[in-house]
């Protein structure tokens, strides 16, 4: 068992908190036994080693037993020592170390996406990690960070992704110009989620969402700007029946990626 919350191991995993470290290292970490559950099922050959306490080791034995089968390594470490090394304040007991998996918007368009969420300049990890994982519930094919986005491998994001990250595509680090004009070219319509758009609810009715959809969202603050609406080839608002002042980010995704998946699943004949 690991107890010195300084030994050379704990403090490497604890550095991959910062943006800089993963850059460096190509590593990253998943906390939670859920999120880890979703790492070492789906994607084992990016999990380098886990750490757990002796509490959340008997509580999940079957995961482990799962990981070390395929070749992980487990590190059986003390409560003191796991809080070093967790994001949180408090922690479940159990940290993955996870390679990054960075996918190429190549390999995105050259597999014909039906359906893709667009980040430009999100900043806030946990919005980036929710629409991960709405993406993924909808049925998404791609999710694009451009710009300035916040870093997807962010140990915020990743909790809030709660393991869809290891599920779809999640493309970093290209322009706005260059993700969207690929999407188009892959025959991609590209919609902005902005409140000077058409009403949702015209547009499904209209059927343009039937087809493959890049849904663009903006930064949390400021939203898109003149230059990045042109961009797109209609701007959409979800329309607010009550009393609220707005929506979120995420939440604005959720409607937006999931209006498009019925709407795509209606129209192939499929119940939504």
């Amino acid at each position: 068992m690991i107890d010195n919350p300084r030994s050379p191991r704990v403090r490497a995993a604890a550095k991959l908190a910062k943006r800089s470290q993963r850059a460096e290292t190509g590593l990253f970490l998943v906390e939670g036994p859920q999120a880890v559950d979703e790492a070492v099922r789906t994607r084992p050959d990016l999990v380098r080693e886990v750490f757990t306490t002796p509490a959340a080791e008997e509580r999940h034995h079957g995961l482990l037993a799962q990981a070390r089968a395929a070749g992980i390594r487990i590190d059986q470490v003390t409560d003191a020592v796991l809080e070093v090394i967790a994001d949180t304040v408090t922690p479940q007991g159990m940290v993955a170390v996870c390679a990054m998996m960075p996918a190429g918007l190549d390999d995105v368009l050259a597999a014909g996406p039906r359906l893709v969420a667009v980040l430009e300049e999100v900043r806030d990890p946990g919005n980036a990690g929710t629409v991960i994982r709405v993406a993924d519930a909808a049925g998404a094919d791609a999710v694009i960070l451009t710009g300035s986005s916040v870093d997807p491998f962010n140990p915020k994001a990743v909790r809030a992704s709660t393991g869809s990250l290891f599920h779809l595509p999640v493309v970093v680090g290209v322009s706005l110009e260059r993700a969207l004009a690929g999407l188009r070219a892959a025959g991609a319509r590209v919609l902005a989620a902005d409140i000077s758009g058409d009403d949702l609810l015209t547009v499904r009715s209209a059927g343009e969402l039937d087809g493959p959809t890049a849904w663009l969202f903006g930064n949390e603050a400021r939203g898109l700007t003149e230059q990045q609406l042109e961009l797109a080839d209609r701007a959409v608002i979800v329309p607010i029946y009550g009393r609220a002042e707005s929506l979120n980010l995420a939440t604005a995704a959720a409607v937006c990626l999931y209006e498009s998946a019925f709407a795509q699943r209606s129209a192939a004949g499929s119940a939504p």
